[in-house]
C-alpha cells in the first residue's frame, strides 16, 4: 500500500495534475480489465484439454499448484527487479503481486475445502 501513496504523493509534488492521476488510474484500471480477461481465456483454454487428457485429480492438482508458483516467482522476479531499478513500471509490479496475492488465497479457500471435504468423509459411518 505504501508504494500507491507513494505514487500519488510523488506525482502531486513534482508538479502533477488531477488529470494525470485520472489518466494513471484508468491505465492500472484498462490493464487490470485486460489481464482478467486472459485469465478468463487461458481458465477456458486450460480447463477444456484437462479432461480429455485423463489426468486425473493429483495430475490437476500439481498442475495448479505449479501455476500458483509460476505467478508467485514472477511477482517476485518483477518486484526485485523494480528494487534494482530494471523495472520502473509500478503497475506492472503491482498487478503481479495483486495476481499472486489472488492466485495464493484461492489455493488456500480450495485446501480448505478439500481438508473440509476430507474430515466431513472421515466422520461418515461405513
Amino acid at each position: 500500500m505504501s508504494g500507491v501513496n507513494g505514487i500519488g504523493a510523488g506525482g502531486i509534488g513534482a508538479g502533477g495534475s488531477v488529470q494525470q492521476i485520472i489518466s494513471l488510474r484508468q491505465q492500472i484500471i484498462d490493464r487490470s480489465s485486460l489481464l482478467q480477461e486472459l485469465h478468463q481465456a487461458n481458465g477456458a483454454e486450460s480447463a477444456a484439454p484437462a479432461p480429455a487428457a485423463g489426468g486425473g485429480f493429483a495430475d490437476t492438482l500439481k498442475s495448479a499448484l505449479d501455476g500458483v508458483n509460476a505467478t508467485q516467482a514472477n511477482a517476485s522476479a518483477l518486484s526485485e527487479g523494480y528494487e534494482k531499478g530494471e523495472v520502473t513500471d509500478i503497475a506492472k509490479v503491482m498487478l503481479a503481486r495483486q495476481e499472486a496475492g489472488v492466485a495464493f488465497e484461492a489455493t488456500l479457500q480450495v485446501r480448505n475445502k478439500l481438508l473440509s471435504a476430507y474430515q466431513e468423509i472421515m466422520r461418515m459411518g461405513v
